[in-house]
């Protein structure tokens, strides 16, 4: 066993597992899919650190239990077509292991480059890097049936909620309040119910905050 394949078994065993992640589809594909390939260079040590990863300034990749936390939340099924909103590419190729399609959604045209480069590496053939406003969200391959945002968020933008099937749902971390929490948006009939998950902080994603007005003395 190589040495990054021992750590990311030892990941799932110690970090992952413990966590509460029943799945075993999550578990399985975070065994086989390598982290550090899809960070910079300067990171690749700390690929299986139960910590985020700052990776640009304002701009951090989930630690890997609140990731897996996440996409165990989001009830992803074989048949599902996904959108994963992140600062990297991991949690697309983690969840390509078990849906049929999926598009990692990143902030500029290196971060898909690299995302994209990662995915052929490791035979993965059915997810699709792309780099464009966060918020915006992906249009050309909606509907989807599942949106995970691998951040922190204050309000489900407009311009997405469309691209959402009904029936389908939008997972992330709320940043609200003081303590962050995970939540589920289920989408029913043009309308979207809340469901709160676990206890997670994050940093908001650009276009995910409230806009507030300037503070003025």
């Amino acid at each position: 066993m190589t040495n990054t394949a021992l750590q990311r078994k030892n990941m799932v065993e110690s970090q992952i597992r413990p966590s509460d992640v029943t799945d075993r589809r999550i578990t399985a594909a975070m065994t086989i899919i390598p982290r550090e390939v899809f960070l910079p260079a300067k990171l690749a040590a700390l690929a299986y650190s139960d910590e985020s990863l700052t990776i640009a300034p304002g701009r951090e990749v989930l630690a890997p239990r609140v990731l897996a936390k996440l996409m165990q939340l989001a009830e992803i099924e074989a048949g599902d077509n996904v959108l994963v909103i992140s600062e990297a590419g991991y949690g697309a190729a983690v969840v390509s292991q078990f849906t049929d399609k999926v598009v990692a959604l990143l902030p500029d045209e290196e971060s898909a480059k690299t995302a994209q480069e990662a995915f052929v590496a490791n035979g993965i053939n059915n997810a699709t890097a792309v780099s464009g406003t966060a918020a915006a969200g992906w249009p050309s391959n909606a509907p989807y049936d599942v949106v995970l945002v691998e951040g922190g968020i204050e309000q489900v933008p407009e311009a997405l909620k469309p691209q959402i099937r009904d029936n389908g749902r939008l997972v992330a971390i709320a940043t609200n309040d003081r303590i962050g929490k995970a939540v589920e948006f289920h989408k029913r009939g043009g309308i979207f119910a809340l469901r709160e998950g676990f206890q997670a902080a994050a940093l908001p994603l650009a276009g995910f905050a409230v806009e507030r007005p300037a503070f003025v003395f």
